[in-house]
């Protein structure tokens, strides 16, 4: 048995990070607001836990993949917090995306108790994450590393140790995230003007996938727009987050970033239609509701 392990919020990245810890020989409790994910996880093989603090108790890593901030702020020191039960030199892994500010405050509270705190925003999206082949953007003390690097490696295919001090995960993601933002936006804004010019979209997708127009985002995006399926494996709702993150950081440091700002109009505006829950690919919905183009469904 690699240890003992607890990861708290279930969600569709969460669920596939602790059926990694369990694969790996962990044994794993897992919490979530949803009792159906607990259930589920329970079948998979892990212990189903009320709170993360009965999650976090005898676990020498917790992991909490949780929204944002605030929902960090509350699993670690909210009523039945997991702070109430850490074992002294345990590590707390933080993969919720966030200002780097807050990162470093949240960890500053969880050390002065004597437990380790890992900034470890992660990307690679729901597949990955059942995978164990995430990518992990890391950053804490040698001493949290240490203890938490083998659950770190069997959730992962890319670890990156980016620092000493947390807060530079956070900042790492927040650029990640504004490249991933524009270029959504982007992608949905091309193939939303391809629909209105009578272009035939998939073999505009066939032929920008093979020329220097491409991204990634634009290859891993389109095809949902293509297939018409808008079923959330990123919502909107994320980059209305993340990218208002990022014009909060801006702004506090006077650093102008006008592209991620319009990109950010985009998601509130496709938000605002309705389509916050929606996959992230809705911003092609808007752009065709604007302006007239007919895309498949």
């Amino acid at each position: 048995m690699a240890g003992k392990a607890a990861v708290i919020g279930l969600g569709s990245m969460g669920f596939g990070m602790a059926t990694s810890l369990l694969r790996a020989g962990f044994a794993v409790a897992g919490c979530d607001v949803d009792a159906g994910s607990v259930s589920r996880f329970a079948q998979a093989g892990g212990r189903a836990a009320a709170s993360p603090a009965d999650a976090a108790r005898d676990a020498s890593v917790v992991v909490s993949v949780v929204v944002n901030a605030a929902q960090t702020e509350t699993v670690l020191f909210g009523e039945a917090g997991a702070a109430e039960t850490m074992a002294e030199g345990a590590v707390f892994v933080s993969s919720a995306t966030m200002d780097p500010e807050i990162a470093r405050r949240l960890a500053a509270r969880l050390e002065a108790s004597g437990r380790h705190y890992l900034d470890a925003p992660i990307s690679g999206g729901a597949q990955r994450a059942a995978e164990g082949a995430l990518t992990m953007l890391a950053s804490g003390s040698e001493a949290a590393f240490a203890t938490a690097r083998p659950a770190l490696q069997a959730m992962t295919a890319k670890l990156y140790e980016l620092g000493p001090e947390p807060g530079q995960g956070a900042a790492f993601k927040m650029i990640n995230q504004l490249l991933a933002g524009v270029h959504i936006a982007a992608a949905c804004e091309a193939i939303a003007f391809a629909a209105r010019q009578g272009l035939d979209i998939a073999k505009v997708y066939e032929v920008i996938t093979a020329s220097a127009g491409n991204s990634w985002m634009f290859e891993n995006r389109i095809p949902h727009v293509l297939d018409a399926d808008y079923t959330p494996r990123s919502a909107v709702e994320i980059f209305v987050k993340d990218l208002g993150i990022i014009q909060d950081m801006a702004r506090g440091q006077r650093f102008p970033v006008p592209l991620s700002a319009a990109a950010l109009q985009m998601f509130l505006a496709t938000s605002a239609c309705g389509m916050g829950r929606d996959d992230d690919a809705s911003v092609a919905r808007l752009y065709a509701q604007i302006g007239g183009a007919k895309l498949p469904g």
